[in-house]
């Protein structure tokens, strides 16, 4: 045979061999770990015989139906518990990767970090979605706080009784804050019929469908009637809503009789009067929103008709305070616990930083007796070695606000704080 049609007789067979080979390599292997024909999730089954109950379960994940365990577990080794494919906190998202949307408006924190097994059972379950608990008593075994409140609310929301799903999202709200399935005004519009004669007369009138019903009402009960907030505005308990309002039958009925702190100084004259006459203003106070940049005008869950609680609210400003909470060893109590007003004057002060109290020692004191910890003195006879403009006090030493040092001391120890001013004694 001549040499080159042997060459080509050659590499015909060649290819032909590697065509057969692929052709074949389905009937011996199958998957990227080359399992068995049929294997699948029967080899698993053979030594996790417990699984077989778990089979028996109502709802199964859609991978154990089909017997991929390995979709999710290495059959061999891996560098993660359970011989999971990958970390246990984005295992879920190689399949799942839409539940929670770029740029969402809100996300579950939960499903945002990847716990999806605080939830939902990874293999199988008697609940619909594998969920561990079925309705409300799951959430609430996260939300405790907001379960007490529901139940210990005398007038109660039919939709929270019912399910908690029925307005929120469990994962994620593309549009919408607090995992809401739409906008306030919509889902409340699903059940409440804003067009009856009953509806426009308990609202005197006004048109307050076009408004977000939570600025007064509650969504998950309360122990006011018609599930007002706990803490209601005067002028709205006695139905003036005329008193902050244009009367209902005007050509803009919800528009307000005067901007900012005007419209409020009209009953809170002497609360107003006292506040103008301090040297320093909380600047909120004073813009064209005025008071209701931090009060709720109708009715509110906090006290003092706050819009939320104190930490979260005086937090969308001083973002910077909440930012060194996180970052403090020694946390303190009065912003810890969301008390601001302990220290501050929220509408104005004549002292620096709106303290309610010209002297820091004295604020200090009301909660701390110094000398039963320190001998140092302080005052407003000792002048700060550092600044001769400056006397020394609590916060010469100790930064209220916390810092990453224990104590909220500004410097990692007593020594090194202590040379600051001893310069004698440093090393």
């Amino acid at each position: 045979m001549p040499l080159m049609k042997y060459k080509h007789t050659f590499a015909f067979l060649l290819w032909a061999g590697i065509a057969l080979l692929a052709a074949a390599s389905p009937a011996r292997a199958e998957g990227k770990f080359k399992l068995r024909p049929g294997a699948h999730g029967k080899i698993c089954l053979t030594c996790h015989t417990e699984f077989s109950e778990k089979m028996k379960k109502k709802h199964i994940h859609t991978p154990l139906v089909d017997g991929q365990c390995s979709g999710c577990h290495n059959p061999h080794t891996s560098s993660h518990e359970k011989l999971m494919a990958t970390g246990k906190d984005a295992i879920c998202y190689q399949c799942h990767d839409q539940l929670v949307p770029e740029g969402a408006r809100s996300a579950h924190k939960v499903a945002r970090e990847g716990k999806c097994v605080s939830c939902h059972d990874p293999h199988a379950s008697d609940n619909p979605a594998n969920l561990l608990e079925a309705g409300n008593k799951l959430c609430f075994s996260c939300h405790k706080e907001m379960a007490a409140k529901i139940e210990g609310s005398k007038y109660k929301h039919a939709p929270v009784q019912k399910d908690c799903l029925g307005c929120h999202t469990p994962h994620a709200s593309a549009d919408n804050e607090q995992l809401l399935k739409t906008d306030v005004k919509s889902l409340c519009l699903k059940c409440h019929q804003t067009d009856q004669a009953s509806f426009k007369t308990r609202h005197l009138g006004y048109p307050v469908e076009k408004s977000r019903c939570t600025s007064c009402h509650d969504p998950h009960g309360s122990s006011q009637g018609a599930i007002l907030y706990d803490n209601v505005h005067k002028p709205l308990v006695s139905k003036m809503c005329n008193q902050c309002h244009n009367d209902a039958q005007s050509a803009s009925p919800l528009a307000l009789r005067k901007n900012g702190f005007e419209l409020c100084q009209g009953c809170h004259y002497e609360m107003m009067n006292q506040t103008m006459n301090k040297k320093r203003m909380h600047w909120p106070l004073l813009d064209k929103t005025g008071c209701i940049n931090c009060h709720s005008p109708h009715a509110s869950a906090q006290s003092g008709l706050l819009k939320r609680p104190m930490l979260t609210l005086c937090g969308s400003c001083h973002t910077d305070t909440i930012a060194r909470q996180e970052r403090a060893q020694t946390p303190h109590p009065p912003v810890a616990e969301g008390d601001c007003t302990a220290c501050h004057s929220p509408h104005a002060s004549d002292n620096l930083f709106f303290m309610n109290e010209a002297s820091t020692v004295n604020v200090c004191g009301n909660c701390h007796d110094w000398q039963t910890h320190s001998t140092h003195p302080i005052g407003e006879k000792v002048i700060d070695p550092r600044n001769q403009n400056i006397t020394v006090q609590c916060m010469s030493c100790h930064r209220s606000h916390g810092t990453e040092y224990k104590h909220f001391m500004y410097l990692p120890d007593t020594q090194t704080l202590c040379v600051q001013c001893h310069e004698k004694y440093r090393r």
